[in-house]
């Protein structure tokens, strides 16, 4: 029972309490955890009850929180229950929340590094398809490692930030390469993992430990220039077409709420070699499921559950070679898709490379986003039967500059 009314079927009840970080009206960013449709701000409750933590939960993101270690996300989290749950804190919360729309979401975290895997076997199949229609889909090491790329920190962005159309290279099937804003503008709908330990130069990350390092989860569009990607890609790999903007929501779900979320992988095969396997504890999936609008109209319903790597596996993988990793560095998941046509998580797929354009609610056609459009990913995830909200990340298109 709880002092703190919310209906049971809400995603942001008592099972979730995500993290981000707020401002009202013109006070400094803080610490925040929602609960149903309010902002609990546990920054003045820890300084009024001179919580241990006051100037941690005051700061305008959310890595001193994570420098202060797993046992103090785990205390953390059970006093911020504590205060919804014990009605002798009733009185004190009640003066320290506020509507969720009235506040201002910030980028909940500094960002130390970024990496971008590709752990859909559904979504690089589809990939393989149209870019190399006539080579195997999925290249020779693809089910041996977790394939990634590094992104740029800097333009990690928070929900609601517009996206200017990039410009680049772009070549056409025929003739010379040419610049310009880029035609094939999409989404990438991901999860992205927020690490909270770090590691020194040299150490490495097991397979076994890597879920006691991950603090917690975010959705993440990875925007995409299909036309700049298709140009640049060979030999090196994505570079301008990823690099102008990477969303993510603005509320981070710890990773102690999906506990009871953790599935079985899909299966692999063949078998990863033991640094990704371990005694099986990081061999563990996501029930997540996302959705993908546009412009209001629901294009795609991807599930996290059908990725072939686990985010375990992925955050090994990154390690293993001795490169350090740090609090606050963000890795996505790779773009989401399912077997199902109406569960692939971009454009390009959804499209066909623009053969098979979607229809939207106002009966207009889209293959890839023009100025103007709005993109909105959400995602929920099967906790222990409860559905828990991941919140959401939206972006919209403005033109080239």
């Amino acid at each position: 029972m709880s002092w703190y009314q919310v209906p049971e079927d809400h995603p942001y009840g008592l099972s979730a309490l995500p993290y981000g970080i707020f401002s009202i009206s013109a006070d400094a960013p803080r610490v925040g955890v929602r609960i149903g449709d309010e902002i609990v701000d546990i920054a003045a409750i820890a300084a009024q009850s001179a919580h241990s933590l006051a100037d941690i939960l005051a700061a305008e993101s959310l890595n001193p929180l994570m420098a202060q270690g797993p046992q103090a996300w785990a205390e953390t989290r059970e006093w911020v229950l504590s205060l919804l749950t014990n009605s002798e804190h009733e009185s004190l919360v009640r003066k320290h929340l506020y509507p969720v729309d009235r506040a201002t979401m910030q980028l909940p975290i500094v960002v130390a590094d970024y990496v971008d895997f590709y752990a859909s076997e559904q979504h690089a199949t589809n990939v393989g398809k149209i870019f190399r229609p006539n080579a195997d889909a999925l290249t020779p090491n693809w089910k041996h490692l977790p394939i990634g790329y590094h992104g740029r920190s800097s333009t990690v962005v928070v929900s609601g930030t517009d996206v200017v159309r990039p410009c680049g290279q772009r070549k056409p099937p025929d003739g010379a390469p040419t610049y310009g804003p880029s035609q094939r503008l999409d989404i990438e709908c991901e999860l992205g993992f927020i690490v909270g330990q770090t590691s020194s130069i040299g150490g490495r990350v097991s397979v076994d430990e890597a879920y006691d390092h991950i603090f917690g989860v975010v959705i993440l569009n990875d925007w995409s220039s299909r036309d700049l990607q298709a140009w640049e890609y060979v030999p090196l790999g994505p570079f301008l077409g990823k690099s102008f903007a990477t969303s993510i929501s603005a509320w981070v779900l710890p990773m102690a709420a999906l506990e009871t979320a953790k599935i079985d992988l899909p299966g692999q095969d063949p078998a990863p070699l033991d640094y990704l396997a371990g005694d099986g504890r990081g061999l563990k999936g996501l029930d997540i499921d996302c959705e993908v609008l546009l412009n209001g109209t629901v294009v795609s319903r991807p599930p996290y559950k059908a990725m072939y790597w686990s985010p375990a596996q992925m955050l090994a993988h990154l390690s293993v070679n001795g490169a350090a990793v740090s609090i606050g560095d963000l890795f996505g998941s790779g773009t989401i898709s399912g077997d199902a046509a109406d569960q692939r998580g971009s454009f390009l797929e959804l499209s066909w490379s623009g053969e098979q354009p979607m229809t939207l609610a106002d009966g207009s056609t889209r293959s890839f986003l023009e100025d103007g459009d709005t993109v909105t990913l959400r995602a929920t995830a099967n906790a222990g039967g409860t559905r828990i909200a991941l919140g959401e990340v939206t972006g919209t298109i403005l033109p080239a500059t």
